[in-house]
């Protein structure tokens, strides 16, 4: 009886569907990727912001506005936050309550939200990954039982006050393996391994949705990657996530390599873990120099679609919001506008094109806000020259829905225009920019 109510339902549905406009039809198909899509992970590290805004760190929208910085990520496109937590900082920052208090920050946004448990009192990373004092005399069994019972509080913590995170990390870029040197993974792998189970089943006691992540750094050294994930499987340690660090500044240092090359060679690392392990992928750090805006785009774009194409759940750029901040040369932030760079556009999509690398980041931008937008929204932008300039607005069928500028515009000083939509329907439209040197496109979206 069951499977003929199913038949009946499916042959109703079949009716409907043939019934239906071409039209509509073309549009639920085209809009159906942007649905899968809104589930990958733009995300962000802001692991330093708590401490920024402590010290009178402002930050400014495209236009030029302060404005909150996680209202300003999530303009563009940002959707996933990341906090570090240490053990026992000697500070307040990175600590139980302040990545609680940053979590709970994320989540009330909507953002969801990834804890990155670096295991250490301090950064944790390929070179360093040192015991926490409290647990500098322990022996490996207590060090298990440290792990558990550290992720199992944090965690627990951030559940009462109603966040639960979408991801978690098990040590931070553990290249050698962790809590050293018990935890080391060349000298005993077996430890790490039973560390690295330790951390995941009390993620999985405190709510089996989370998923367990094992990070990496150098996303193109696919030899280590095999060389680390052989030997937690045959030591019986579980993961659900391979996360890994692209960097093209840091990859072959202290040289770099090419951005294309960076990414394409992450790709291949990428589908040789799936395809190996059969796990989840996703890069959990990224970053390009800030004073090198237009290449970051392209980088980042280039990653983000390369990650995409094979499954891979997301990419998150480290610490986007630094700005004269600590000698950091790897943020998104122009220090003299306090505006995101250019960088930013490529969570949404907005390719760059046709800019000279050696015009300054500040001179040459396509912005709109607020986007997604209702009826309204403000197209803003600065040019490099001087320029006849054409702004327009098409749908998703290329047809062209607005001219809002034709004329023309000086360099420097920002330009504007609003695009009025209240003749319009919900969806996707792009705003295209174009001179004689250049054209820029920006994806609006219009929620009715």
């Amino acid at each position: 009886m069951g499977i003929r109510k199913d038949i009946m339902k499916q042959s109703k549905m079949l009716f409907f569907i043939k019934h239906l406009p071409v039209s509509i039809l073309f549009l639920l198909f085209l809009f159906q990727p942007q649905e899968v899509h809104s589930q990958f992970a733009n995300g962000a590290d802001i692991g330093w912001l708590s401490q920024m805004e402590a010290q009178g760190y402002v930050f400014n929208n495209d236009s030029g506005v302060q404005e909150n910085c996680l209202v300003i990520l999530k303009e563009h496109g940002i959707n996933a936050l990341r906090f570090r937590v240490w053990v026992n900082p000697t500070g307040k920052y990175c600590s139980k309550k302040d990545v609680a208090y940053m979590s709970h920050r994320a989540d009330s946004m909507g953002f969801r939200v990834m804890i990155d448990f670096h295991l250490s009192d301090w950064w944790a990373d390929p070179k360093t990954q040192t015991k926490p004092a409290a647990w500098a005399s322990h022996t490996v069994a207590q060090l298990d039982s440290d792990v558990y019972h550290h992720v199992y509080e944090i965690l627990d913590t951030l559940k009462t006050i109603g966040v639960t995170p979408a991801w978690v990390q098990i040590g931070n870029e553990t290249n050698d393996g962790m809590l050293w040197e018990d935890g080391r993974a060349s000298t005993h792998m077996n430890n790490f391994a039973a560390m690295v189970l330790s951390g995941y089943n009390a993620v999985k006691a405190v709510d089996t949705t989370i998923q367990v992540i094992v990070h990496l750094s150098n996303g193109h050294d696919n030899a280590m990657f095999r060389w680390m994930f052989d030997g937690l499987i045959s030591n019986g340690a579980k993961w659900d996530i391979i996360g890994m660090s692209v960097y093209p500044y840091w990859a072959n240092w202290p040289n770099s390599l090419p951005w294309a090359t960076d990414d394409s060679l992450a790709l291949i690392t990428m589908k040789d873990m799936i395809a190996r392990y059969q796990t989840k992928v996703m890069v959990t750090e990224t970053g390009y120099l800030y004073n090198q805006a237009v290449d970051a785009n392209k980088f980042l774009i280039d990653l983000i679609r390369k990650t995409k194409s094979v499954g891979g759940l997301g990419v998150f750029y480290w610490e986007p919001e630094c700005y004269n901040w600590q000698s950091y040369n790897l943020g998104a932030w122009d220090p003299s506008t306090k505006k995101p760079t250019v960088a930013m556009d490529a969570f949404l999509d907005t390719v760059i094109t046709s800019v000279n690398r050696e015009e300054i980041i500040s001179h040459y931008a396509l912005n709109v806000y607020p986007n997604p937008f209702n009826p309204t929204t403000t197209i803003e932008f600065t040019l490099a020259e001087d320029s006849h300039v054409l702004v327009k607005v098409y749908d998703v069928l290329g047809r062209e829905v607005a001219i809002l500028i034709n004329q023309d515009l000086k360099a420097g000083e920002p330009h504007s225009s609003v695009f009025n939509a209240s003749r319009l329907t919900s969806g996707i439209y792009f705003c295209c920019l174009e001179t004689e040197k250049s054209f820029l496109v920006k994806k609006l979206m219009l929620l009715k």
